[in-house]
């Protein structure tokens, strides 16, 4: 067992920059990553197949052939009999869930109102054409996430889904994972992960179709390759390595916060996970905690969640008041935000920037992050200022509508003519000028 202490920061003692340091991730550092994956993307748009084969034995340590990059029907089958019936229930059960959320979630396809006689206006949401869900696997297996990505994709409309996920040693896919994808309606997955399977997706292979859009988390090396293929598909919301903020007021037991501070901490070294308290003996008390805790999980995960929690991306940040404690959560803007206290409602309307928030000791993260419905794919990085969760919305897009009677016409036109006139277009002042009355009578 490591001897790592728990980082405890006084939010006041803190300096600009240092403050800086505590609200940086992982995933804002990804000038290395940036550079090495510019020859994988190259090498998987000019060699195809040939290059995810390649490096699928050279980072994933796995040998497949080009005949085994595409999951065939009897993979399928035999991962059904592979996984524990209890566990297909569970998917069963959370992708009843998510699907039930995401379809309360659509739109009315077309919606319009009247501004004036006669002149309607309003948006048209129909559904992309394709998208790819990248499904990780370097520190686990994530079936979850096929349910998290695809289902709201499939309820949106999206005529072609695909899931994109590493192949394991054996040159296999994780076995729920696939009885995922068959319960979210899935037919087609591809055994290639990393820069190597977003490139796959971006100019398409042989084997693997090219998509309009890709989801879901990743490494940095994901997250890198996205940002550099954003120009050719659409990399859709930041997803990059865990986050979590929890907060509480010491109404709950520090045993709660402990408990929960290994959650997202046991995901890998590159977590960014903190607990924020205005009571420095509550912030002692739970970090004294979390050793008994870590003895209770496998000693790798153990690992991630003491290097994150004794880290500088971790640990405990202990602020003078409430303002202060809810300045530094909304500047964080974490992927996952907890309130562990007993009346979490009251703090609500403190909070401005989360990409989920979890109201009370009983809404568990453990329980959105599997079955709860929300996407649990949510902003990283701080984008939840500005970016919101997966959902429907991130497979659709929306068209304005716009019809004009003829009588409604006359009034509209001469203003357009007019603002025309001021910004010096001679073409569109004249197409709402007498010259279009003159166009309609010559029809007549």
């Amino acid at each position: 067992m490591s001897d790592k202490t728990v980082s405890i920061y006084n939010l006041s003692d803190l300096d600009e920059g240092q403050r800086a340091a505590l609200l940086r991730r992982t995933e804002n550092e990804l000038s290395q990553f940036s550079e090495l994956v510019v020859p994988i993307i190259e090498d998987v748009r000019v060699r195809g197949d040939a290059a995810l084969v390649e490096f699928a034995r050279k980072f994933d340590r796995a040998a497949i052939s080009l005949s085994q990059i595409a999951v065939k029907r009897e993979e399928f089958d035999a991962a059904k009999r592979l996984v524990d019936p209890a566990l297909i229930e569970t998917l069963q059960f959370a992708a009843h869930n998510i699907r039930h959320f995401h379809e309360r979630q659509l739109p009315e396809g077309l919606a319009l109102h009247e501004t004036h006689p006669g002149v309607l206006v309003g948006d048209r949401w129909t559904s992309i054409d394709s998208v790819a869900c990248y499904v990780p696997r370097g520190k686990g297996s994530f079936p979850s996430s096929v349910l998290m990505t695809a289902l709201p994709a499939k309820v949106a409309g999206v005529s072609e889904v695909i899931v994109i996920t590493p192949p394991g040693p054996d040159g296999t896919v994780d076995p729920a994972t696939l009885v995922a994808a068959e319960i979210a309606g899935v037919s087609k997955v591809f055994k290639c992960g990393g820069a190597q399977g977003i490139a796959a997706v971006a100019y398409g292979t042989e084997t693997v179709p090219h998509c309009e859009k890709v989801v879901g988390p990743g490494s940095p090396w994901v997250v890198a390759a996205k940002k550099q293929l954003s120009s050719i598909i659409d990399p859709g919301s930041p997803a990059g390595p865990s986050e979590l903020i929890i907060f509480s007021d010491g109404s709950v037991s520090a045993d709660l916060v402990a408990l929960d501070l290994c959650v997202e901490s046991e995901h890998g070294p590159d977590s960014s996970v903190f607990f924020v308290t205005t009571s420095r003996s509550f912030a002692e008390e739970v970090a004294a905690l979390l050793p008994k805790y870590w003895q209770k999980m496998p000693e790798g995960r153990a690992d991630f969640s003491r290097t994150v929690l004794s880290g500088t991306k971790g640990g405990i940040v202990v602020a003078d008041d409430l303002s202060s404690a809810f300045a530094f959560i909304n500047d964080y803007a974490a992927e996952h935000l907890a309130l562990l206290v007993e009346n979490a409602w009251q703090y609500l309307p403190q909070i401005r920037n989360a990409g989920e928030i979890l109201l009370g000791p009983y809404s568990a993260i453990a329980v959105a992050n599997f079955v709860l419905g929300p996407s649990h794919v949510l902003p990283t990085g701080g984008a939840a200022k500005t970016t919101s969760p997966l959902s429907v919305f991130d497979f659709m897009k929306r068209t304005s509508i716009a019809s004009v009677s003829k009588n409604a016409y006359v009034l509209f036109a001469h203003h357009a003519e007019s603002l025309a006139r001021y910004e010096g277009f001679a073409g569109h002042a004249n197409s709402v000028s007498a010259m279009r009355d003159e166009a309609y009578g010559a029809r007549e």
